[in-house]
């Protein structure tokens, strides 16, 4: 009997991973006269400055409910994606901001919709970042389009605003051509990860989505489809409204599984591939979505025979009255760019674990316990740790539920780090390096193509976490997106059918 043919995003996994034998030929040098701007600006429409809202304590709105209404959105906005640094670069300027993007390209674009407030007239409206302000481009009712685009998920009965993330692709592409899809989605799982903490120290809570029909989504954005594309969809429940104090829903949603696509050009895959995994506008009806439940049950996917395992249980790390650490945190998170080489300690990394996979341990800071992903069953965690205070060096399976590491190897892994990491020193220098990894196969059977999607958000959101709570413990932490894919496996030991999705390293900046 033949082999089943791969489906399309098997096929874009495989087309886009690097290889050292044919690396050489894809680095060919950017174009820089046709660098993408990474800002969006709009010709007509009516503007809502945020920026006096950052300069005042939130006391000073303690007998003001309007003008504290604003400026909990406006530090929502500005800790999900506001900018938060301005660096020199070559006669210019390049920005940065409060969301990591794989080489400062800044795929995301965040709306926000609005059913129409007594602050905010209904319609639609683009997060200028550049300016902290909103751009009001669009003034009808939008909400019930909305609704009906997403398949009329309960989250959108009770609540007045949702934050719609697109990518506009060519920002990304410029620079990582086709494989710029994986860093677009890890992109803006970092976001989704800000979006989420950040709503915490305002008292929102995002109700993630993933299920939608796309086209539905980009007409309501008047977005060009071939350029820029819807990728999730939050609905905000204010939690001071005691009727948004919502529960949660299923937020992923399969897709269809293609398997006979024509032979795709190099430069059009990407393209292609977004296209394949959307929900078609066939799709009607109100979809039955359960309330999730945390699955407290279920077991850690490896547990390998005599290994050993180390308990990671620890105390959570604390962020301040009224999570101010946090937002500082969010503003003054950087990239490190350069480790020393020295050791973390076990603490320190155990920190690290529990800020990221035990969110339930947080919630008498006010954090939440149970935030939206897509699913992150279908995520694995291995850490290889080469300079950790007590812990021998070697390769990891890390158990969330179980809260233990896993010995899978034991060796010292720097020079092969370096190798896998395309010669990027911060593999090597890193203290430990962190891989998200999934079973492809296994997760298209679930959601069918669209699960890339989900995975690489996922990973990015997770990454995002370990982003900020490196910062919180003056530690350096960097990801990456750019490795050699199949080579990860053979080295590290990691199960074959295991895609790696991303990288995290860990360690004590230069």
């Amino acid at each position: 009997m033949p082999e089943l043919r791969q489906s399309i995003a098997q096929h874009y996994h495989e087309r886009t991973k690097y290889d050292p034998e044919t690396i050489a030929a894809k680095n060919q040098g950017l174009d820089w006269a046709k660098q993408p701007v990474p800002f969006k600006e709009y010709k007509i429409g009516s503007d809502f400055d945020l920026k006096p809202y950052l300069q005042e304590k939130p006391e000073v709105y303690a007998n003001d409910p309007q003008g504290l209404w604003w400026q909990r959105l406006s530090r929502l906005l500005f800790c999900s994606y506001g900018l938060t640094a301005k660096m020199p670069s070559l006669g210019s300027a390049v920005y940065l901001r409060a969301a990591p993007s794989a080489g400062g390209l800044y795929p995301a674009e965040v709306y926000l919709v609005s059913r129409g407030t007594q602050m905010l007239p209904a319609g639609l409206y683009n997060y200028q970042c550049r300016t902290h302000s909103l751009m009001h481009f669009w003034s009808s009712d939008v909400w019930h389009s909305l609704q009906e685009a997403c398949l009329w998920h309960p989250a959108l009965e009770s609540t007045q605003l949702a934050i719609i993330v697109t990518a506009i692709f060519y920002r990304s592409a410029w620079r990582y051509e086709d494989r710029a899809y994986r860093r677009i989605c890890l992109d803006t799982g970092h976001l989704l990860g800000n979006i989420e903490l950040a709503s915490s120290i305002v008292d929102y809570r995002p109700h993630l989505i993933g299920g939608f029909i796309d086209e539905a989504v980009n007409e309501l954005l008047y977005i060009d489809s071939q350029q820029e594309g819807a990728i999730a969809v939050l609905p905000l429940a204010d939690l001071l409204d005691i009727q948004q104090n919502l529960p949660t829903w299923r937020t992923a949603l399969p897709s269809g599984t293609e398997t006979e696509y024509p032979q795709i050009l190099d430069g059009e895959l990407l393209q292609y591939f977004h296209q394949a995994t959307q929900i078609q506008p066939g799709t009607t009806g109100k979809i039955n979505l359960p309330e999730v439940q945390p699955e407290k049950s279920l077991e850690d996917k490896y547990n390998f025979p005599f290994c050993q395992k180390i308990p990671t249980a620890t105390n959570p790390i604390y962020w301040g009255e009224q999570l101010e650490d946090l937002e500082s945190t969010i503003c003054h998170r950087r990239s490190t760019r350069a480790y020393s080489g020295e050791d973390l300690t076990l603490d320190e990394l155990k920190a690290l674990l529990s800020f990221t996979y035990q969110p339930q341990d947080y919630i008498d800071e006010g954090l939440d316990n149970f935030p939206d992903y897509f699913d992150l069953n279908l995520i694995e965690t291995f850490i290889v740790c080469s300079g950790v205070e007590g812990l021998e060096a070697g390769c990891y399976y890390y158990a969330p539920k179980a809260q233990e590491l896993r010995q899978i190897r034991f060796k010292n892994f720097r020079r092969e780090l370096h190798f896998l990491c395309l010669g990027q020193e911060l593999g090597r220098d890193a203290a430990a390096v962190l891989f998200h990894t999934a079973d492809l196969k296994a997760a298209i059977a679930q959601y069918g193509d669209r699960v890339y999607r989900y995975l690489h958000m996922d990973a990015g959101h997770l990454g995002q976490r370990l982003n900020l709570a490196a910062i919180k413990l003056h530690l350096g932490v960097s990801g990456i997106g750019g490795f050699f894919d199949d080579q990860v496996n053979e080295v590290l030991g990691i199960p074959d059918d295991e895609a790696v999705i991303y990288i995290t390293t860990l360690g004590r900046p230069r």
